[in-house]
């Protein structure tokens, strides 16, 4: 509990630390995606020295020889695929963001008006959406996040919806699927074990958390299919 505490007390005064830089980075897109990858990197550090929790990429084997290989563009981690996740920490998110080129996320519009983050989120590209318009929303949704993968950004989206405890695998919410559907994208699960070292709320524990790519599933893939994938490693 006593590195938790610390590590979270550094952590708050690492993002406000951050706060000046990220404003000046706002006069370009791509310094702002560089400023951010950068602060990323820096809270993973603090991660491992604090609390000691690593991290370690897990890509399926694609090869006869059983080696696995990073995703490329044969496997359409090139801006036409979705990345769904499962989400348990924040840890899958930073590894994500930077295992992942050009990645946008879909995230509740609220964070948009944190100063200064959210204005950073907006300017690469990160996706809005007010939970409270429904069906009308999905609509502008699906157009603005075409528009965005035709211009060669990557979605990750978390279709659980929000951040889930170890051992819970709740419904998979049906906004994937209507993105899927509507844009013709296949979908690339990923799992995850981060929760069991950096939980929603608790106590960190020291270990390696482990990220794990999934074969594409056509765009037509069910709900379940897609919960079987994401799960498959999952605590």
């Amino acid at each position: 509990m006593f590195k938790t505490i610390i590590f979270k007390i550094v952590l708050g005064i690492y993002f406000v630390l951050w706060t000046p830089i990220l404003f000046i980075g706002l006069i370009s897109k791509r310094l702002t995606r560089v400023l951010l990858q950068l602060e990323t990197r820096g809270v993973l550090y603090l991660a491992r020295q604090i609390t000691n929790i690593k991290y370690m990429v897990h890509y399926p084997i694609t090869e006869e020889n059983g080696i696995p290989t990073k995703p490329n563009t044969n496997t359409r981690l090139d801006g036409k695929a979705i990345v769904a996740a499962k989400h348990m920490s924040i840890l899958e998110i930073a590894i994500l963001f930077l295992h992942i080129p050009n990645a946008f996320f879909i995230l509740k519009r609220e964070l948009m008006w944190i100063p200064f983050y959210g204005w950073s989120f907006a300017r690469v590209g990160f996706q809005p959406v007010n939970r409270k318009r429904g069906r009308t929303n999905m609509r502008k949704l699906t157009d603005n996040v075409a528009n965005k993968i035709m211009n060669g950004y990557n979605l990750i989206i978390f279709p659980e919806g929000t951040r889930v405890k170890p051992g819970t695998r709740p419904q998979l919410r049906r906004g994937l699927m209507f993105l899927a559907h509507e844009l013709k994208l296949p979908i690339l699960p990923v799992g995850t074990d981060a929760g069991l070292y950096w939980p929603k709320r608790g106590t960190m524990h020291s270990g390696t958390a482990n990220v794990y790519f999934e074969n594409l599933l056509p765009s037509t893939a069910t709900l379940d299919e897609i919960h079987i994938a994401i799960n498959r490693h999952s605590a």
